[in-house]
């Protein structure tokens, strides 16, 4: 949206990651007050269509995001202040605002494990070790995947996910990541690409064993296509899935975990800016410098 990539209607207030102190609510809420401390869900779905029913809000034939990619978007957390629905904010008690706005993409990663099949003792590989997919390694993690096996260009990052309990770190620009993670721990019931690449996401579809699932949570380019044999997939019971978004029930078991610290959100948070560093941070993450830059609205930096 902020390079334009994504067709948005304009002016519009971005940020969709977010937690905050109440300053208001409507005269027909009655379970939230001025002063609670919460972080914001940004998916508003319309409860009534089948997905809705069904528990798949992502999925809401009529969903509008606050601040974030969709078909109707409502102004998000990049203010002051920000309008949210009650059923849309999560009580964080003492949380952290810097690790509360974090709930967010934990929601998505705690989606995508589900989407993943992943369960104790299943192996998995990560292609990409950026905040989501330091996220998502932990979250597979807490679920006693083993062993995990990372690929990661970045040094740091290779250490963090090291340090954040993965089994092999692999550099790609080394050598073939999917030779050496097959060399040391074979292949993989879950091969996951967290980049958004058709060069990675053919790395985990090529790492992933027979019967195994191969799943896309990084956000490819639109028109981006690739080739895949359709009779691998037939003759080898694979799964090749997606994963969007969250869900209601994903964010709550999201704050769920940061608020009993069951995830190490603190190495995750490189930076706080003000409103005025926005510009920059996107700079930034343009070329992998750091990993979460936390907005502090009122920031004068």
């Amino acid at each position: 949206m902020f390079r334009g990539s994504f067709a948005v209607d304009f002016p519009v207030v971005l940020g969709h990651e977010s937690a905050g102190t109440i300053s208001e609510v409507g005269k027909n809420v009655d379970r939230l007050v001025s002063g609670d401390r919460v972080s914001v869900n940004p998916v508003v779905p319309c409860y009534t269509c089948s997905h809705c029913k069904r528990g798949e809000t992502n999925l809401c034939r009529n969903v509008a995001s606050i601040g974030g990619a969709g078909d109707r978007i409502l102004d998000g957390s990049f203010a002051e202040y920000v309008r949210v629905p009650a059923s849309n904010v999560e009580q964080i008690g003492d949380l952290s605002f810097r690790h509360a706005a974090l709930a967010e993409p934990l929601a998505c990663c705690i989606h995508a494990a589900d989407r993943s099949g992943v369960g104790q003792a299943d192996s998995a590989a990560l292609i990409g070790a950026g905040p989501i997919g330091l996220l998502m390694l932990q979250t597979l993690r807490g679920r006693g995947a083993s062993p995990i096996a990372v690929s990661e260009p970045d040094a740091r990052r290779r250490e963090l996910a090291k340090e954040m309990g993965a089994d092999l770190v692999v550099d790609p620009e080394a050598g073939d990541p999917v030779e050496r993670i097959k060399d040391e721990v074979g292949e993989v019931d879950a091969g996951i690409e967290v980049v958004g690449l058709v060069p990675t996401i053919q790395q985990a579809y090529d790492v992933t064993a027979t019967g195994g699932t191969t799943l896309i949570v990084g956000v490819p380019e639109q028109d981006a296509t690739m080739e895949i044999n359709p009779f691998e997939i037939y003759y080898n019971d694979l799964d090749i899935r997606g994963t969007f978004a969250l869900t209601h029930e994903t964010f709550e078991r999201a704050v769920t975990l940061l608020r009993n610290g069951r995830i190490d959100a603190e190495s995750l948070v490189t930076e706080e800016i003000g409103l005025g560093g926005i510009p920059s941070a996107f700079e930034q993450m343009e070329s992998n410098d750091g990993l979460k830059k936390v907005v502090v609205p009122d920031s004068d930096d």
